[in-house]
């Protein structure tokens, strides 16, 4: 059944529910949807509601409530992904499959190492694509929550939000060439459910030593992801997978 993301929290719903913007396009234009269809709507803090389609206009759909939902689809963990910004649409790619593995939120950053630069005139327009994307991949992907992306900033920056995480994790994949094992297994070992988890990747370069010994002077846990060298863009979804699996399917 096709689900749509509403920007009000459950508290504020009685009966009714009203789906706007380019939803209301798809819903009439593509799905050509009428009054009596059913639908999923998403709120904002994570509920989901089974409804009926009362009305369709231009502008938005009114649907109303026939019952809640139960289901919880996201992940135990909370897990921002921190991502030195990388080359040509490797991002966007993160974004996408980051969320169908159940990231939270998505930090661009500058790294020492990133070729992109992005132009301050051209960030708003990206945001709104890449936030587009998120909330796509939600849809698709089932979940109760569309992850935030966040502007990109400097590095800096991720040192400062670091400060509010549980447990944060650095991919360095010297400590990969150098065998190391066990640190992506101690960081784990202490999250509980609904702890906070950050994790950083460098861009194609990767990080610079001095980015890593900052990272780790934070707290940081310095992790292999196993023997092999990941790309950029796929080393985000190793552990995320990772997660899954120890949370959510070996229990």
């Amino acid at each position: 059944m096709q689900r749509y993301f509403i920007k009000e929290d459950k508290t504020n719903i009685e009966t009714t529910i009203y789906v706007n913007g380019d939803d209301v396009h798809h819903i009439l234009r593509v799905l050509r949807m009428q009054a009596g269809d059913k639908i999923i709507c998403c709120t904002k803090d994570g509920f989901e509601a089974l409804c009926e389609i009362v009305e369709i206009t231009n502008d938005q759909v009114q649907c109303f409530v026939l019952e809640w939902m139960t289901v919880n689809r996201e992940l135990p963990v909370s897990i921002s992904i921190a991502s030195g910004l990388p080359k040509g649409d490797k991002l966007e790619w993160i974004i996408q499959k980051g969320t169908e593995l159940g990231a939270s939120s998505f930090i661009p950053f500058n790294a020492a190492r990133s070729i992109v630069k992005l132009e301050a005139k051209k960030i708003g327009k990206k945001l709104e694509r890449w936030n587009k994307i998120a909330k796509e991949a939600s849809e698709q992907s089932y979940r109760n929550k569309i992850p935030e992306v966040l502007e990109p900033c400097d590095f800096q920056h991720i040192i400062e939000l670091a400060k509010s995480y549980d447990v944060k994790v650095v991919a360095y994949e010297e400590s990969a060439k150098q065998g190391e094992k066990k640190n992506l297994a101690k960081a784990f070992e202490k999250l509980e459910e609904g702890s906070s988890l950050l994790v950083v990747f460098g861009p194609e370069g990767g990080l610079t030593e001095k980015e890593i010994e900052r990272l780790e002077q934070t707290g940081f846990y310095i992790c292999s992801f196993g023997p092999r060298i990941l790309r950029t863009e796929t080393a985000p979804l190793y552990l995320l997978s990772a997660v899954s699996y120890y949370f959510e399917l070996s229990r």
